[in-house]
């Protein structure tokens, strides 16, 4: 797996909208990539719910948040629509982002799913944190605190 003081992948993935996004798009940001299994399951539903209803406090931390799962465009859109995400959502079909980040897969009911993870990505493209099996439940302020923490760091 990609690890902390790692270059993260460049990449250009479409969001639920169809526009083209890349590690580009955030350059001199704080960026937050989290990968999930699958669009419209429980702990997706929660973890997107999760960053829309902190959206605000991303957005004053100067942090931008994306999640990238192997669903396509069409999917993200009724993922987005039916629980008014306002976050983007970025269709990685080919699983080409997730396996240059060598996320892990589990095997579930005979099925295998990427794990959900996490990247803190610095202004600089850097990985400065890694969260792996991440817990739906409560990551975002989990996000919000180490970045804050990462950001005072960095200016000294």
């Amino acid at each position: 797996m990609s690890k902390e003081n790692d270059k993260f992948p460049d990449f250009k993935l479409q969001n639920q909208d169809g526009k083209e996004v890349s590690l580009n798009d955030f350059h001199g940001k704080w960026l937050v990539v989290y990968f999930y299994p699958k669009d419209d399951t429980p702990g997706c539903t929660i973890q997107g719910k999760s960053f829309t209803a902190t959206k605000e406090a991303f957005d004053n931390a100067g942090i931008r948040v994306v999640g990238v799962s192997q669903d396509d465009v069409e999917s993200h859109k009724n993922f987005c629509n039916k629980f008014s995400f306002a976050i983007d959502l970025l269709a990685d079909t080919q699983a080409t982002l997730m396996k240059a980040c060598a996320v892990g897969q589990s095997e579930y009911k005979g099925n295998m799913y990427w794990d959900r993870t996490s990247f803190v990505v610095d202004p600089n493209g850097i990985i400065r944190k890694v969260y792996a099996k991440v817990d739906p439940n409560g990551h975002e302020q989990v996000l919000l605190d180490d970045i804050d923490k990462l950001k005072k760091v960095a200016v000294h």
